[in-house]
């Protein structure tokens, strides 16, 4: 029923009871999920985790908290995991402002030439964005053919416009539940229901009433139940509809 657009249940916090929060999934009616990397052997642990549970996708790419890992040639074994019939995006990739752990050019050269292996292999990104609107955007704008998802959607309702304007859908999080969260619910009450993904981004941001505490997609109908308030529907009816768009843009039923 619920579709979670962006796990890491790879993550080693769910080591010692991985087989009981996929049970806890079950019982939550969260028929299906896409588990995303952020380094190279993150995105190998997110194949072997597609291999195992047949209602895992994987996506893999390098997130830029690790973009000084991706060279030319990390960006070769990329292509060969592409090719893996459970590997359905490249991701997470993009910019992240924040700490500035990794110096900004290295960001940039990373989502570059991530950008251009989506391009050259047709497949959908997913764009993690942090306080880096300008630069994203302009990355963006270099790359007209290559489309997917910005998660965990942290820009304006204009440039969430703009994005949609030009294919992309928005992913969200536990944020909409919650209490200072003024621009998700903006944004959210407006992008078009087709354009809309629901994720937990677990292990982090759980929703409200489970805010600080160890997220897990056994939650993600909370992301939904909300953006039913906001938008005046059913959460059976946001169900439905991202996960058909989930379906749709990573492309799971070919």
């Amino acid at each position: 029923m619920f579709f979670d657009s962006h796990t890491h249940l790879n993550d080693p916090c769910f080591d010692e009871d991985r087989e009981a929060v996929i049970e806890k999934i079950k019982a939550a009616q969260v028929s299906g999920m896409l588990n995303i990397g952020c380094c190279h052997a993150s995105s190998v642990d997110c194949i072997a985790m597609a291999e195992t549970y047949d209602w895992v996708w994987a996506a893999i790419g390098t997130h830029p908290d690790t973009a000084d890992e991706v060279d030319e040639a990390l960006i070769e074994v990329y292509r060969g995991l592409c090719s893996h019939p459970r590997v359905k995006a490249i991701g997470e990739i993009g910019l992240d402002y924040h700490y500035e752990t990794i110096p900004r050019e290295i960001q940039k050269r990373a989502f570059r030439l991530q950008m251009e292996l989506a391009k050259e292999l047709n497949m959908p990104v997913v764009i993690h964005e942090r306080e880096a609107h300008g630069d994203a955007m302009e990355i963006l704008y270099d790359f007209p053919t290559v489309t997917g998802v910005f998660h965990c959607y942290s820009g304006s309702l204009e440039m969430a416009k703009e994005l949609v304007r030009r294919g992309w859908s928005i992913g969200f999080t536990g944020v909409v539940t919650f209490k200072n969260a003024r621009k998700a619910v903006e944004v959210a009450s407006w992008v078009p229901l087709d354009r809309m993904l629901i994720e937990t981004d677990c292990p982090f941001m759980a929703p409200e009433p489970h805010r600080g505490k160890r997220n897990d997609p056994s939650y993600v109908p909370l992301v939904a139940q909300r953006i039913a308030e906001l938008r005046g529907l059913t959460a059976e009816q946001v169900a439905a509809a991202t996960t058909q768009n989930a379906h749709a843009l990573f492309r799971l039923d070919e």
